[in-house]
């Protein structure tokens, strides 16, 4: 991969959720090993939003703290801009360029602080400016830019609603002028009303400050409205990659398809669904061959013995031998089936 301004390649995580060491020595127990995250790659062009998406548990979040460096990976690569995350110099250098936006707003906010204090912090660490009544202006025109007055400097966050922290959230990340953005469902916490809001203040900040995202949800009809690039995450690994329009008008992977039709839509009034079956298995003894395969209804013998890989079918990438085979049509066939 190469000329993205993100760059994932082969991202891993393994967990060691095993016993403690003399649990295991006295009851005779191996250790054990979780894998959230098995080898995952995306790329996002410069001024892009790419989703992830898949339910929970499936290792969303889990990428995108790895992504920001909250977490190391247990292997892989990322590149931001080019520039490795998993060197210390760059890493550092990087820092400035990238921030995150947390699922709760509320959490993410130091109760003891004023507003102020709280998004002029980032301006004061990486030393953007020094002079103290240019960082008051520039924490009132971060305000005012996410929609809030400048006068709201001196409150806490307690007197805020949640839209309104959200928009704080989003204002302290603008404060180090990044130019990556890193959204852990940053609206599940909020009302349908607030979240349309906030949505419309970030695709806005995106036009105007040229920004790329990372989006993290479970809300497909969000991931819609923003994403131009949508990565569906089943049990840590990626089962389709496509354009959102693509996707949306006729998903290949049959997990994808699950998810949809589990959407309620005006448009698909009278069509048989396909209820989505079971649950994600235990990260910890996952299936054999494809891991989707105990709910899938194409599986046959191949996806129980064999992993599939990703490959490119009519500009999507999809991991799915039904596809591979020729027994599950994708692109115009899919919809009109």
């Amino acid at each position: 991969m190469s000329g993205a301004f993100v760059e994932v390649e082969d991202l891993v995580k393994r967990f060691n959720v095993s016993k403690p060491w003399l649990n295991r020595v006295l009851e005779r127990l191996p250790e054990q090993t979780l894998t959230a995250v098995s080898g995952v790659s995306f790329e996002i062009e410069k001024g892009q939003t790419f989703a992830l998406v898949g339910e929970s548990g499936s290792g969303k979040s889990t990428v995108a703290k790895m992504v920001i460096g909250l977490l190391n990976p247990t292997d892989g690569t990322i590149r931001i801009d080019g520039r490795s995350t998993s060197d210390a110099a760059e890493a550092t250098a990087l820092r400035r360029r990238m921030q995150m936006i947390f699922q709760d707003p509320y959490a993410s906010l130091n109760p003891r602080w004023r507003i102020d204090k709280i998004i002029s912090e980032p301006i004061r660490v990486f030393g953007l400016l020094s002079d103290e009544a240019a960082i008051d202006r520039r924490v009132g025109e971060l305000l005012e830019l996410v929609g809030l007055d400048a006068r709201d400097a001196v409150k806490y966050p307690h007197e805020f609603s949640g839209g309104q922290r959200q928009r704080l959230c989003i204002a302290r990340a603008l404060s180090s002028n990044p130019e990556f953005l890193v959204c852990d469902e940053p609206t599940s916490a909020l009302d349908v009303s607030v979240q349309a809001q906030i949505l419309n203040l970030m695709r806005d900040l995106q036009d105007e400050l040229g920004l790329t995202y990372l989006f993290i949800s479970h809300n497909l009809a969000v991931v819609r409205y923003m994403a131009n690039r949508i990565g569906v995450l089943y049990l840590g690994g990626l089962v389709e990659i496509s354009d959102t329009k693509e996707l949306f008008t006729a998903p290949a992977h049959p997990y994808t398809r699950m998810l949809l039709d589990a959407v309620p839509s005006v448009a698909q009034v009278g069509r048989v669904r396909q209820p989505v079956q079971g649950e994600i298995p235990n990260p910890i003894n996952p299936p054999s061959g494809c891991v989707f395969h105990p709910r899938c209804p194409f599986a046959n013998d191949r996806c129980k013995a064999e992993v599939p890989a990703l490959k490119v079918h009519d500009g999507r990438s999809i991991a799915c031998h039904a596809v591979d085979e020729g027994r599950l049509p994708i692109g115009a066939e899919a919809a009109a089936a």
